[in-house]
């Protein structure tokens, strides 16, 4: 953010919450609606527990507290070894016993770190703690939110959460968006969380722009929405203080249908949710073999993957960096590896892969594209048979159409043609019927050759690579 000529010191927290997918509750035994297909009937889910009703009595799930162990292991945190939930008290009616219970004084991990790449450097985002809590229940804004009238659905309530709590290191939404799927990245590997499942990856973030009080924006889901909810944020405050308005401390929320931030209400101070030990549960002691076991069974995590890749298949570490992003991708190019060039399939699968996938929104694990239809294709690649942009297009037609490469080459004329008469005519055909892009070439102006050789690949619908076609071109016009 820009003032006076003089660039505006952005300061972003970040207040992560994670639905683990463990099969019940953090402190019942009341299935965890996070890992079922479809969306039950509201408030089926339910006991006297996470009711909250009268007399009724929370107990760990000791699932959970293995998970959040690992998790904090993975984000370098150090574990706390007693550790204690606490009420956190306050009054609204997605909570029907008036508290929360979550960790406050004590959480299970503080002072952690994961690392971002930013600009070819590393960057370190400290994690001040993570702990576990239990989920609110459902409110149902009929209308949208300010609406006529809210409905309470209790199946989340009690769904087991991890917060994960940064310092204030970043200085651009757009690291927070880094920080963020690296972060999913670590609890996919963990097998904790799953972004095809219904669990929820959302986040709070606190952002505070130099001159101005720190603004809390609720309730963010995604990683991409995070980014979106960012920018817009820091141009709202920017834009106040550039009209001399003092930002007061608020808690906004974010509306992904409008694109904007709005009022939800002040800003509550810890002090005011009157913070007290939870009665009902015991302390947790955490012993030495615990965390030596939980250390013993962690997966090889996205960044020792990373350094494994570029020592021994001898790639580039933005490459490397794509390709451990989501461990499905990571297993695939394994897979590809074993049996075909590392650097190729790593550059083809980093590169028209992913993005053929993110044209679909797609997932690697449920886009149908199998190791075998990807090796056979850059086989066909490799011989010449086919042109680095027919080859792209196969593998978007592979993906949507869920085929191996030799029938989607063979419906839509993908191969490269082979036959010099055929190439000869194309060229000739386009020259032919391009006479005012002829003369502005012959009269010295290059954007000519350019637009020449687009009628021919488009004459040839793609099977002539373009750099065959550009000196057939050339010298034709001789």
């Amino acid at each position: 953010m820009i003032q006076n000529g003089n660039p505006m010191k952005v300061k972003i927290g970040l207040e992560t919450h994670v639905q683990l997918n463990t099969k019940s509750k953090i402190f019942c035994g009341c299935r965890n609606p996070a890992n079922l297909k479809e969306e039950p009937e509201p408030n089926t889910l339910t006991c006297p527990t996470c009711l909250g009703m009268p007399g009724s009595k929370p107990r760990m799930n000791k699932a959970v507290l293995d998970s959040v162990l690992r998790l904090a292991i993975a984000l370098n945190c150090r574990v706390e070894k007693e550790t204690f939930f606490s009420r956190k008290t306050y009054f609204y009616p997605d909570m029907s016993k008036n508290f929360q219970i979550t960790q406050y004084d004590v959480p299970l991990a503080k002072n952690g770190h994961i690392t971002i790449n930013v600009d070819g450097k590393g960057k370190k985002i400290c994690i001040r703690r993570a702990h576990m809590e239990e989920d609110p229940a459902k409110l149902v804004h009929v209308g949208g939110l300010g609406g006529k009238h809210t409905l309470v659905d209790y199946n989340r309530s009690g769904i087991p959460l991890v917060e994960i709590v940064t310092e204030p290191d970043f200085s651009s939404p757009e690291e927070a968006r880094m920080f963020l799927q690296k972060l999913e990245g670590i609890l996919e590997y963990l097998g904790l969380y799953d972004p095809l499942s219904r669990a929820v990856f959302k986040s709070d973030a606190n952002v505070s722009l130099e001159g101005g009080a720190r603004i809390e924006v609720k309730n963010i889901t995604g990683t991409k929405e995070t980014e979106q909810a960012l920018k817009y944020e820091i141009v709202r405050q920017g834009n106040l203080l550039k009209r001399g308005i003092q930002i007061r401390r608020e808690t906004r929320a974010w509306n992904p249908d409008t694109g904007s931030t709005q009022t939800l209400r002040g800003k509550e101070e810890e002090e005011e949710y009157g913070y007290i030990f939870e009665p009902d549960l015991t302390m947790i002691e955490i012993s030495n073999a615990q965390i030596e076991n939980a250390k013993r069974s962690l997966p090889e995590l996205p960044d020792e993957k990373k350094i494994r890749y570029i020592k021994n298949f001898r790639i580039s570490g933005k490459l490397a960096e794509a390709l451990v992003s989501e461990p499905d991708i990571a297993q695939f190019f394994e897979t590809v590896a074993a049996k075909a060039d590392p650097k190729l399939a790593a550059s083809w699968i980093a590169g028209p892969l992913k993005k053929t996938l993110n044209w679909n929104s797609l997932r690697l694990g449920r886009s149908g594209m199998r190791p075998e239809w990807f090796m056979e294709l850059m086989q066909i690649f490799g011989k010449g048979k086919i042109t680095d942009l027919n080859a792209e297009m196969a593998m978007r037609k592979m993906v949507e159409e869920k085929r191996p490469p030799e029938e989607i080459i063979r419906k839509y004329g993908f191969a490269k043609s082979e036959e010099i008469s055929e190439i000869g005519n194309i060229i000739k055909k386009v020259i032919k019927n391009s006479n005012q892009a002829v003369a502005d070439y012959k009269s010295g102006e290059q954007k000519a050759l350019f637009f020449l050789i687009g009628q021919v690949m488009r004459e040839s619908k793609g099977t002539i690579d373009p750099v065959e076609a550009r000196k057939l071109l050339e010298k034709e016009l001789k």
